[in-house]
């Protein structure tokens, strides 16, 4: 954020002081339209941009016939601080005149923060913790924005965070959301473009939603949509999740393999989901043809059978989703080696076996930042490992062997914390890339609307109406 606000000062097209003017105007609009009734306000300014942003919406408020209050220490001279002045009066920071009746605007810091808050600044936060009404600009103060994780002891819980230009890390992953409260994101005249911060934000197409509609795809023959195995165990539920998720995902041709005497136990519905026998892995080898687009190896399989199977699917190359028993099964000692047209999709528990000094990393109260993230640690992983990685949970991270990377953060859809939505989540992933998508496109859009069907349905979910909502999100 800094390089884009120093290329865009470079180029001439902005000044410091007139970012400062859009950020603090910003802040002030969405804090009028959260709380339209004047009242008292507390800004707690600190000594950089961020506390001059807070001076312009001291100004603002003040104007709008709100009585306000300026604390702040040393401030750094600013056009923001001078027009302040000629209305206003700065205070020093008395953390023992705070009032938790008063909406609080947090400026002390922003973006930029790599220590633990210390001194005076500290015993503010620890203060003003549980206010009920905060609005933090840029960040909660103690925020670390590349990872959302907490330096020190303490940061703020927003009502509200009013951030600029772009999302950062830090709104999205670890306690970031539970510290942001409801976020917005606010134009402020940059460029759209600038340097690259290696963190891809995606959204849908006009051109994705007509390839999930099947319109003008081509082929209207079903191996031109992409056919899919998923090997399956004894235990028929998982498995079939998986495998009416790929179908309801758009994969024109899915196949459950379970052993022989399991094939009685898949005979279930949809009638659209074909079933053959597979034994070992030499019948996986003679199943996977040219014409078969991705295989789901996880879900229901049995860790011993997803182990037997692992070798005879890696060696083929074909795209594959490795969740549930057969990440157990790959982290064991002499298993095979990933492929990059593989995606593993583990949890935190199976992310902890195959990377167990990563998943300590995580574990590792920060200090200083910019502090170890779960963005850094599935990135390592999907370097290591060769292979596209997403590392599921509320924060879901996406990560390819080339550096791509994704955040699929959704702390509001707590439903989806629910037996078998993992296995649901493996069958779309496994189904758009049946249908073509490189594995990393394959899992982000997998997670997308993975979410998608779940905030369709709305609490009381439970997994198997996953893929039923797929058909709803995708018209």
């Amino acid at each position: 954020m800094r390089a884009i606000e120093s290329d865009a000062m470079r180029s001439g097209d902005v000044g410091g002081d007139e970012l400062m003017e859009r950020a603090g105007r910003a802040v002030a609009g969405r804090i009028r339209l959260r709380w339209p009734r004047p009242a008292r306000v507390t800004v707690l300014a600190g000594p950089g941009n961020n506390g001059g942003d807070g001076f312009v919406v001291a100004r603002l408020l003040q104007m709008a016939g709100w009585r306000v209050r300026v604390m702040c220490d040393a401030p750094k001279p600013s056009a923001a601080l001078r027009h302040w002045q000629a209305v206003g009066a700065t205070l020093p920071f008395d953390p023992d005149a705070l009032d938790p009746k008063d909406l609080l605007v947090d400026a002390l810091f922003g973006t930029g923060l790599t220590r633990a808050p210390e001194g005076v600044f500290a015993t503010l936060i620890r203060k003003v913790r549980d206010f009920p009404d905060i609005v933090a600009i840029d960040a909660p103060s103690g925020l670390c924005m590349d990872s959302g994780r907490v330096l020190g002891d303490h940061a703020p819980r927003a009502a509200m965070t009013v951030a600029f230009h772009r999302p950062k890390p830090g709104h999205l992953l670890a306690d970031g959301p539970a510290h942001c409260g409801a976020l917005f994101v606010e134009d402020i005249g940059l460029a759209a473009t600038g340097p690259s911060c290696g963190l891809l934000l995606r959204g849908r197409s006009a051109q994705t939603s007509r390839w999930l509609r099947k319109e003008g795809a081509g082929a209207a023959h079903k191996y031109g949509h992409g056919s899919a195995l998923v090997i399956a165990g004894a235990a028929a539920g998982a498995a079939r999740l998986t495998a009416r998720a790929a179908l309801r995902i758009g994969a024109g041709l899915v196949t459950i393999c379970p052993a022989r005497d399991a094939m009685a136990d898949h005979a279930g519905p949809p009638d659209a989901l074909m079933r053959k026998p597979l034994e070992d892995a030499s019948d996986l080898r003679d199943l996977l043809d040219r014409r078969v687009g991705a295989v789901a190896l996880g879900p229901g399989a049995g860790i011993e059978r997803a182990a037997a199977l692992l070798p005879a699917l890696l060696e083929s190359d074909i795209p594959c989703v490795l969740d549930a028993d057969a990440l157990t099964a790959l982290s064991r000692d002499g298993a095979p080696a990933p492929h990059p047209r593989c995606i593993l999709t583990p949890h935190m528990g199976e992310f902890a076996r195959l990377c167990p000094d990563l998943a300590e990393r995580l574990k590792q109260a920060p200090e200083r930042g910019p502090a170890f993230s779960k963005l850094d640690a599935t990135r390592q992983a999907a370097r290591r490992l060769n292979a596209t990685v997403l590392l599921k949970g509320p924060d879901t991270v996406i990560a390819a062997p080339d550096g791509r990377v994704a955040i699929h953060s959704d702390f509001a859809l707590p439903w989806l914390a629910t037996a078998g939505a993992g296995d649901a989540l493996a069958g779309i992933v496994t189904g758009l890339a049946a249908r073509g998508l490189d594995p990393f496109e394959a899992a982000s859009l997998g997670a997308q609307l993975h979410a998608d069907a779940a905030r369709h349905f709305g609490p009381g979910m439970i997994a198997d109406d996953i893929p039923e909502m797929l058909p709803h999100v995708i018209r």
